[in-house]
């Protein structure tokens, strides 16, 4: 068995919870069994994208003892843009 943390962000704040999973659990595994635990509505489960410390991996990753395992939400504004406008209203 080995042992991962599952963090959800959610409109409503940071989820956690902490599983034991088989040696051969794949993060999709892992987002199954968090699933169950912190609820249907916590995350869209199917879409979002997933990392491990912050480094995006594809479902069918074999993570290790000890992985944080992250769920992200869609980003709701563009940094690049938000920046852009920014220092558009800074000139002038």
């Amino acid at each position: 068995m080995k042992r991962c943390t599952i963090a959800c962000d959610t409109p409503g704040g940071i989820q956690v919870c902490e599983l034991a999973l088989p040696d051969d659990a794949t993060l999709d595994d892992a987002l199954s069994a968090a699933r169950l635990v912190l609820g249907e509505h916590s995350t869209d489960w199917n879409q979002a994208s997933t990392g491990i410390y912050g480094r995006v991996y594809p479902r069918q990753h074999c993570w290790i003892d000890g992985d944080r395992i992250e769920i992200y939400r869609p980003l709701q504004v563009d940094p690049r843009a938000s920046r852009r406008a920014r220092a558009g209203r800074g000139r002038g």
